[in-house]
């Protein structure tokens, strides 16, 4: 069992083992923070030498888990884990932070508000909870703990990006992370990007009316 501590969290690894998926063989390990709440980390190669591929992922129980496609999660977790694969080298960080933060069932009642019209953000005020709840310092000590100070970060967030150098982690290159928009969450994308400040490039030109 390994410790961690910084000012702001306390990671500590409770247990590993092999993870063997259709992509590759990763090693799983999970990590407890002070508040109790189990994380991921998924490991393929050594961790030491170059700057390492990571990619960050919140959890998304109804993206990750059911498919749903109001988000474009479940194709970023997969595409992650092909992209790591594919390169024989990285890591990928699973935070236990559902819904950017608010919790499932604050999510839903936000879906619900969409259903009726606003957009991801505006269901979020409405029902009095911060827009993005999400940190990062978590990621950046079970890095740190694995002995990676240095990575290439797989991500369309500049909060990532900001959150992880904020954490001791020294982010070398950011590769964009975008996957196809499908028509159920082309609006929810173009509010990531307008609104939260994610770079979408794949998005289609807004048309007028």
């Amino acid at each position: 069992m390994s410790q961690h501590q910084t000012a702001k969290q306390e990671v500590v690894s409770v247990c590993s083992a092999r993870l063997p998926t259709i992509y590759a063989e990763f090693r799983m390990t999970v990590y407890k923070d002070v508040g109790g709440r189990e994380h991921v980390y998924l490991s393929l190669g050594e961790a030491a030498g170059s700057p390492l591929l990571v990619r960050i992922h919140s959890e998304c129980l109804t993206g990750d888990v059911f498919g749903s496609v109001r988000c474009d999660c479940r194709e970023q977790l997969l595409f992650a884990l092909e992209t790591i694969a594919e390169e024989g080298r990285g890591s990928l960080v699973y935070l236990r932070q559902e819904g950017r933060g608010i919790g499932l069932t604050n999510k839903v009642h936000a879906y619900a508000l969409q259903d009726g019209g606003l957009d991801t953000v505006d269901a979020n005020l409405h029902l009095g909870l911060p827009v993005d709840d999400r940190s990062y310092s978590v990621a950046a000590a079970i890095l740190r703990d694995q002995g990676v100070h240095r990575v290439r970060l797989l991500t369309n967030n500049p909060q990532k990006v900001s959150g992880l150098e904020l954490g001791g982690i020294q982010v070398i290159e950011r590769i964009p992370h975008e996957v196809t928009p499908r028509p159920e969450n082309q609006d929810y994308l173009r509010t990531k990007a307008d609104r939260l400040g994610h770079l979408l490039e794949i998005l289609s030109p807004r048309v007028n009316p």
